[in-house]
């Protein structure tokens, strides 16, 4: 059965403001948790800036070249620019199993599914949070990140994808507290890179993300 089929799937052109869409997300949510809107997966791009979640260090922001916004998410210093495909998902996970750990690791394994439909081999990296890969020097990098956030057991914020941004506006941060390991994107890895070849990759995996989600609700049961 599709259990995807009544959530909305929104994908915004050109660049939205992160303070605008911080907004947004809260707002839908608080509609979603009193029972006044849909479920939605909202699919944007930001101008350069740098957010920080719930455990941001102020010695990890090395060089604040950009607006600097609090977030709400958990997690620290990220980075969001042009280039970078961000999800936001508000779910219900009253209806679809109130296990946030299932969630956060369905969620890679979605971004990771999507990534190999462009020939990305994405995992998970043990002690370390986000979307990881081999980079062409063949070390470890970092190609998403996963920041989430759940109130009244509805989700929002969600993950980032890096297809063609500039790397070199992850300096001015220690990206999510990691300083060992280098940033990477789809471009560097000559992988292809525009958002909608990535957007049509994370429709195509959509469905299993959220049966897996389901899977977890009738487990409850």
């Amino acid at each position: 059965m599709d259990q995807s089929a009544d959530i909305e799937w929104r994908v915004s052109p050109g660049l939205t403001d992160y303070a605008a869409a911080l907004a947004g997300m809260e707002a839908r949510a608080a509609a979603i948790a009193a029972g006044e809107a849909g479920e939605l997966i909202w699919l944007v791009e930001h101008p350069p800036v740098y957010t920080a979640g719930t455990s941001a260090d102020p010695a990890e922001l090395i060089d604040p070249r950009f607006p600097v916004v609090s977030a709400g998410r958990g997690g620290r210093y990220t980075y969001h620019g042009p280039g970078q495909r961000v999800g936001y998902l508000m779910l219900d996970l009253t209806r679809r199993g109130r296990d946030v750990r299932h969630f956060v690791h369905s969620l890679e394994g979605w971004v990771i599914a999507a990534l190999a439909r462009l020939g990305i081999e994405g995992f998970r990296a043990p002690g370390r949070i986000g979307i990881w890969t081999i980079d062409r020097a063949g070390r470890e990098a970092k190609i998403g990140a996963i920041g989430v956030r759940v109130r009244r057991w509805v989700t929002f914020h969600g993950f980032s994808v890096n297809l063609s941004p500039d790397l070199a506006h992850f300096g001015g941060i220690v990206p999510c507290g990691i300083a060992d390991y280098p940033v990477t994107s789809a471009e560097a890895l000559g992988a292809p890179q525009d958002l909608a070849t990535f957007d049509a990759a994370l429709a195509l995996t959509r469905d299993d993300f959220i049966n897996a989600l389901s899977g977890a609700r009738e487990n409850e049961t």
